[in-house]
């Protein structure tokens, strides 16, 4: 019924390891960290876009920073616009940016990036708070 394998695989190539780039594990994280900072500097954009704030400004002036550090000095690409204002896609996009934020946080703690780390804790809290409105704040009191 089963018969052992006879020859080589026909998957195996002739070239060697050394022919393909290889990157550490350190730039794969910083690689990884990057895109989920820069995604969630798009969704601020698109946050200040509908509701301008000084608070969003200095987020976003923050998240630019960390990804143009970890991309050694490249900036990353900035979203532009404005919208109709504050409405229903407004709570999604902080639902979202709250779980870049987390996945940020995951990998800037994971590489030990104290700086990205804190700056992903902070914009977690930052829409977790907005997530829960003015009704639960002070609500245990």
């Amino acid at each position: 019924m089963y018969e052992p394998i006879r020859g080589k695989s026909v998957h195996r190539t002739m070239a060697r390891a050394s022919d393909f780039p290889h990157r550490s594990r350190e730039e794969e994280l910083d690689i990884q960290l990057a895109g989920h900072l820069a995604a969630l500097l798009q969704v601020t954009d698109e946050l200040r876009a509908l509701d301008p704030s000084p608070e969003l400004d200095a987020a976003a002036a923050h998240l630019a920073e960390q990804v143009t550090r970890l991309r050694s000095g490249h900036p990353p690409v900035r979203a532009s616009g404005t919208g109709p204002g504050p409405g229903p896609r407004t709570a999604a996009l902080h639902q979202r940016a709250h779980a870049l934020a987390g996945r940020a946080l995951v990998v800037a703690a994971s590489r030990a990036d104290t700086a990205a780390a804190i700056l992903s804790a902070q914009r977690m809290d930052a829409h977790a708070a907005t997530l829960a409105g003015p009704t639960q704040v002070g609500a245990g009191r």
